[in-house]
C-alpha cells in the first residue's frame, strides 16, 4: 500500500487531514497543487497526481517562475489525492502541526513519452503546469549521491511564463479562499469573492467526514449570552 507511511504518521481522530480512501477520486487524473505550510518551519509542499497518489516534495523556498533559481525540493511520502484540496489547521501535538494554505492548484501534462513513475525512478521528471499562479514547463531533478538521498531540485524552464526576479512570497494568499496564512490560522472566513467555492472558514476538503466547525471563543459566547439576557429583561419590563 503506497500510503502506509502517510497513514502511520497521523492519528486521524485528532487531525482534520483526510485518511487514505479506496473511493475513486473526484479530481482530474493529472491534478497538481502547492500547499503553503506554516509548521515548525514555513515551507511549500509541491504535489503531482501520479499513479493514483500525490507524489510530494517539500520545497523550503517555494517553487518559482524564475528560471535562474534552482530550489531544493525534498522528496517526502506520498499523500492521498483527497489531500489535494486540503486547507485548514493541523492541531498541536500532531505531525506537521500548523496552518496549511492551498496556495495553487490546477492540472499538469507530463513531457515526453515516459510515464511519471519511470521519470521519477530515473530522477528527471519534466512537466507543464496549468495553475492559477504557476504555469509553463518545469523539471524536478534528483541530486543523486547527496545527503539523505531525497534531495531534488525544482527548476523553471525558459518559456513565455518565465519571469526573472519572481518572488513567491508576493503571492502569499490562498488560491481556494483568498485568505492569508494568518487568516487561515485564525479560522477566518474566505474572502467574499471566494466564499462560494471555498465554503466555511474551517472547510478543509470534500469527503464523507465533514470538517469540524471551529469552536466560538468563550468571550464571544459570554457577550452574546449577556446581550440576550438584557433583551429579555427589557422586554419583561415593557
Amino acid at each position: 500500500m503506497p500510503l502506509e507511511e502517510y497513514a502511520a504518521k497521523r492519528k486521524f481522530e485528532n487531525t482534520p487531514e483526510p485518511p487514505p480512501s479506496n473511493k475513486p477520486s473526484k479530481s482530474a487524473a493529472n491534478y497538481f497543487c502547492v500547499q503553503r505550510h506554516d509548521a515548525t518551519r514555513l515551507h511549500y509542499d509541491f504535489r503531482l497526481q501520479i499513479d493514483g497518489v500525490l507524489k510530494s516534495w517539500a520545497v523550503p523556498k517555494g517553487p518559482s517562475l524564475d528560471p535562474t533559481q534552482k530550489h531544493l525540493a525534498a522528496h517526502v511520502e506520498d499523500h492521498p489525492v483527497e489531500y489535494g484540496d486540503f486547507e485548514g489547521n493541523i492541531p498541536k501535538g500532531n505531525y506537521g502541526a500548523g496552518s496549511v494554505m492551498l496556495w495553487d492548484y490546477g492540472t499538469f501534462d507530463l513531457l515526453g513519452d515516459v510515464s511519471g513513475d519511470e521519470q521519477i525512478k530515473r530522477g528527471d521528471l519534466k512537466f507543464r503546469l496549468h495553475g492559477q499562479k504557476l504555469n509553463g514547463d518545469f523539471a524536478l531533478v534528483h541530486m543523486k549521491n547527496r545527503g539523505k538521498g531525497n534531495e531534488w531540485l525544482i527548476i523553471k524552464k525558459r518559456d513565455e511564463f518565465a519571469a526573472e526576479g519572481w518572488d513567491v512570497e508576493a503571492y502569499a494568499h490562498s488560491a481556494l479562499s483568498g485568505r492569508s496564512q494568518e487568516e487561515i490560522a485564525n479560522n477566518l472566513p474566505a474572502r467574499k469573492s471566494k466564499r462560494k467555492s471555498a465554503g466555511a472558514s474551517d472547510r478543509v476538503w470534500e469527503s464523507d467526514r465533514p470538517a469540524k466547525r471551529a469552536a466560538k471563543p468563550a468571550a464571544e459566547v459570554k457577550t452574546k449570552s449577556a446581550a440576550v439576557k438584557k433583551k429579555r429583561t427589557l422586554t419583561s419590563r415593557g
